[in-house]
């Protein structure tokens, strides 16, 4: 169940990103301003959606890779 959103600097968000990850974790959602108008919310994901795997770059070699290798993957 999400809670009520709180309204947030940038200022502000990105002084303490970690305590408001936390929150967030936690149901919270918050409004981040600028200015005094409003950019974007942040919210926690909804456990239901479903995240599709397209390129797994951990199992790319380190010395890179050629582009054709990385686009044929998806």
């Amino acid at each position: 169940m999400q809670k009520n959103s709180a309204i947030v600097g940038v200022k502000e968000l990105r002084q303490n990103l970690d305590s408001y990850i936390s929150q967030i974790q936690k149901g919270n959602s918050f409004i981040i301003v600028k200015r005094s108008r409003p950019v974007f919310k942040i919210s926690p994901i909804n456990k239901e959606e479903i995240w599709e795997e397209v390129v797994d770059f951990t199992k790319i070699k380190k010395g890179g890779v050629k582009i054709e290798e990385i686009l044929s993957r998806i």
